[in-house]
């Protein structure tokens, strides 16, 4: 669904996939991705899924959230938005899509193609006889 990379701090590099909403960031053991950086409180952000506008983001009454370089309480996510909670830096993106398998349909293709070629090739055999 949502892909989160931490950028910075003791847990740079980090990854986490949100198949479930709403998703809780912070430090208590409840939360889905756990930052143990200076600033971040125990539910300091929760992502929702909402079918109106997508995933939004909400902060604590108080907690401290940036989106982009601006303070927010409350923000649209859009693909590739940093977010930014305390010390902690967050890059928001969309996970990355799994082509289906279209072997099945690619082979269907060439076989009509085939029958088509072979049922011309009859036709103009039968039509110079």
């Amino acid at each position: 669904m949502i892909h989160l990379k931490v950028l910075n701090g003791t847990a740079a590099g980090a990854e986490c996939v949100a198949r479930r909403f709403p998703f809780l960031v912070g430090r208590a053991p409840e939360s889905h991705l756990r930052l143990e950086m200076e600033g971040v409180w125990d539910r300091h952000l929760e992502i929702r899924l909402q079918p109106s506008s997508g995933f939004v983001a909400a902060t604590q009454s108080e907690a401290y959230v940036v989106v982009n370089g601006e303070r927010v309480t409350s923000a649209v996510l859009r693909n590739g938005d940093l977010i930014e909670l305390g010390a902690a830096q967050i890059r928001f993106s969309l996970s990355p899509t799994r082509p289906r398998g279209l072997r099945l349909r690619e082979i269907l293709t060439w076989v009509a193609l085939v029958a088509l070629c072979l049922g011309q090739v009859a036709l103009i055999y039968r039509l110079l006889e």
